[in-house]
């Protein structure tokens, strides 16, 4: 016992005599870690993680006294604070996030030439697929490569995914040569990469444009769905074309919808509208199509028992259709979006 003491305190970590700011750093940080306290250190300066890193590795233990004047040091210096700010341009613009206008966040951004070290991938990981994937498909092969190493694996693998073949493994190969890269270097490419997605203009709308106006036509009348369309065929026939491919009506079930994903339609849509919309199909070949492909792919006993009711329906108004079937495609979407389902994509439709 008595030579492990004499080693400790010939060692250099020993704590003998007053502490330095780092090692009192080091021994709160050992002591919230020993009571399981989380500590969000991640948010530090990469140097500052380092040297209190390398402290704990050198200090081997304190006495008593020392830690419990440690302690109420620190309790103290934590009382004399009235009020802490988030530090960083990034942790700032957060905190005021829906109070500033998108261009004046964009603005402020840019002016602050991209923040703290870690603050740029820190933006760009928060960034949706849509976002980054015009950002990725324009740079090198290298800069994709550092792009998705520093992504969570699974926005990369969906990014890599969307690329073309050759690229995708162009950006895979240079993936495996990124350990040579050092971490000033990556700390530019981050800064560079978010400089450019903040010299885009604010977006007021989300989604697409050819995704909005589908999503509008397809709960739009069949009147005026086909009228639009034909406007649209005047002023831009290839801005109407990808519209008709985004337009997921009643008649389209058959093509985009696999059979084995219909019971679990069936079961979420209500029996009722099922019979409206089923028998507001009546005299419409391509809906009626819709209505035999979706009766095929459920038990004989449900089938007959909708038929039956769609017998005694009698005419049902063709607006009281169009809801009933406005509402089943709705059940669909609702069901694609909760990853119930997967459509089939248009282009694979046919």
């Amino acid at each position: 016992m008595t030579q492990h003491l004499s080693r400790a305190q010939g060692h250099p970590g020993a704590a003998s005599g007053p502490l330095t700011s780092r090692q009192k750093a080091a021994v709160i940080v050992r002591l919230l870690v020993a009571e399981g306290v989380p500590l969000p250190l991640s948010s530090l300066p990469e140097h500052l993680q380092a040297a209190l890193t390398e402290q704990i590795g050198l200090m081997r233990s304190v006495d008593r006294e020392t830690l419990r004047a440690t302690v109420e040091e620190f309790l103290e210096e934590l009382e004399r604070i009235g009020l802490s700010f988030p530090g960083g341009l990034t942790g700032a613009l957060d905190m005021l996030d829906g109070q500033l206008s998108a261009s004046a966040a964009s603005r402020i951004r840019r002016m602050g030439g991209g923040g703290d070290r870690n603050d740029a991938w820190d933006r760009i990981a928060a960034l949706p697929v849509e976002q980054l994937m015009p950002v990725l498909e324009e740079e090198s092969p290298e800069v994709a490569a550092v792009m998705l190493s520093k992504l969570n694996v699974a926005k990369a693998a969906e990014l890599l995914g969307k690329l073309p073949g050759e690229q995708a493994r162009r950006v895979a190969y240079a993936i495996s040569l990124t350990a040579r890269i050092d971490p000033d270097t990556v700390m530019r490419i981050g800064q560079s990469l978010s400089a450019g997605l903040d010299a885009l203009p604010p977006q007021a709308f989300e989604g697409d444009p050819v995704e909005r106006v589908g999503a509008i036509l397809n709960i739009s009348p069949q009147a005026t769905r086909e009228e639009v369309l034909e406007g649209l065929d005047a002023a831009d026939a290839e801005f109407a074309g990808r519209v008709r491919k985004a337009i997921f009506t009643f008649p389209h079930i058959p093509a985009r919808v696999e059979g084995r994903d219909v019971p679990k339609l069936l079961r979420v849509v209500p029996q009722q509208v099922l019979v409206q919309a089923f028998a507001g199909a009546a005299g419409d070949e391509a809906g009626q199509a819709a209505v035999e492909f979706l009766l095929e792919n459920i038990s004989q006993r449900m089938a007959s028992a909708i038929r039956e009711e769609m017998g005694g329906a009698g005419k049902v108004k063709p607006k009281d259709a169009e809801e009933a079937q406005a509402a089943v495609v709705a059940a669909i979407r609702e069901l694609e979006t909760a990853g119930e389902i997967v459509l089939v994509q248009p282009e694979e439709a046919g």
